[in-house]
C-alpha cells in the first residue's frame, strides 16, 4: 500500500476501528405543567456518583425546549452492578419510551 492509498484510507475512514457503544440508560419523563415529554441519556460509566448510603446516584436537571422551561429534578439510584434501584422526580412523571415516541410523533414537524 503506498502512501496515497494509506492517507485516502484514513481520511475516508475505512479501517477505522468503530466507537463501542457505551453502556447509557434512557429516562423519558413527562413535565406536570405542560406536558412536554422530555428524554435524556445517563452514561452509566461516567454520570453516576457513590451515594452516601452506599450505591451509585445521578441527579439531572431536565428542562423542556417546547412549552414552559420548568426544571425537572430527576434522581437515579442504581446498584454496584449498575441496575437501577430507585428512582424520584419532582414536576413532572416517568413515562415509557412508547409513550415518549407517541408524544413525538402527535407534534408538528419544523419546516
Amino acid at each position: 500500500m503506498g502512501l496515497l492509498d494509506l492517507v485516502k484510507k484514513l481520511v475516508s475512514g475505512s479501517g477505522t476501528p468503530q466507537p463501542k457503544s457505551e453502556p447509557g440508560y434512557w429516562v423519558y419523563v413527562r413535565c406536570k405543567r405542560c406536558g412536554e415529554a422530555i428524554k435524556t441519556r445517563i452514561d452509566l460509566r461516567n454520570d453516576l456518583s457513590w451515594g452516601d448510603a452506599g450505591g451509585l446516584t445521578v441527579h439531572k436537571t431536565l428542562v423542556g425546549s417546547r412549552r414552559c422551561f420548568e426544571r425537572i429534578e430527576v434522581t437515579l439510584t442504581f446498584d454496584d452492578n449498575r441496575q437501577l434501584t430507585e428512582r424520584q422526580i419532582e414536576r413532572g412523571e416517568f413515562i415509557t419510551a412508547e409513550e415518549y415516541a407517541a408524544y413525538e410523533a402527535s407534534q408538528p414537524k419544523p419546516d
